[in-house]
């Protein structure tokens, strides 16, 4: 099984070594893994020009999403993280989704049936963690994908951290976070495994 890692984190900080454990969590269960980092990358906003419309082709701009529209074709199962800015995803994270439309213009059915999930980190308790998931998960039911929470009692809607504003050290500290994130990956991991008969 294959699985894209996104970090829609403009920093190298908590998402990154979030969505970095989710990938190893799986790597070990024997999955092909891939990893992306909108930090320091070119990712121009989405200008509905409607390029991706009338030519099928693409988008006009060519600049870092080329990986991203590789790796979400090539992937059965894609991991959205992203920190929580303003109650949200992060702006970076943001573009990358309206971008996508320009592989989804190309073939409609191009990330039909592709397993998702979601990651979110707040400095707060909180902190939005959970109205990001909701944006993550809207962005695969959007695109025919089937998006994966962590069932009942304690991940519903998918792996939160409270960071306490900490990075890195804040989610290595929240065990009631990496609790949730194992519980995620596996309903994420069977999921893909009952999907792919």
């Amino acid at each position: 099984m294959k699985i894209f890692g996104i970090s829609g984190s403009p920093r190298l900080q908590g998402t990154n070594y979030a969505v970095n454990y989710a990938l190893d969590y799986l790597k070990e269960k024997g999955c092909e893994i891939k990893y992306f980092s909108v930090a320091r990358k070119e990712i121009k906003f989405c200008m509905h020009c409607d390029y991706c419309i009338r030519k099928k082709e693409g988008c006009i701009h060519k600049d870092d999403m080329n990986e991203v529209y590789e790796n979400l074709i090539w992937a059965d199962g894609i991991i959205m993280g992203a920190p929580v800015y303003q109650g949200n995803i992060t702006g970076q994270l943001k573009t990358m989704m309206d971008r996508s439309r320009a592989i989804v213009a190309k073939n409609p059915k191009v990330l039909n049936g592709k397993i998702g999930m979601g990651i979110t980190i707040g400095g707060d308790r909180n902190g939005g963690q959970e109205i990001a998931l909701r944006t993550i998960h809207d962005f695969y039911m959007i695109n025919e994908m089937i998006p994966v929470g962590g069932g009942s009692f304690g991940a519903n809607l998918g792996a939160t951290f409270w960071s306490k504003d900490k990075g890195k050290d804040g989610i290595m500290k929240d065990e009631e976070g990496l609790r949730v994130l194992r519980k995620t990956l596996n309903k994420f991991y069977n999921t893909l495994s009952k999907n792919r008969v």
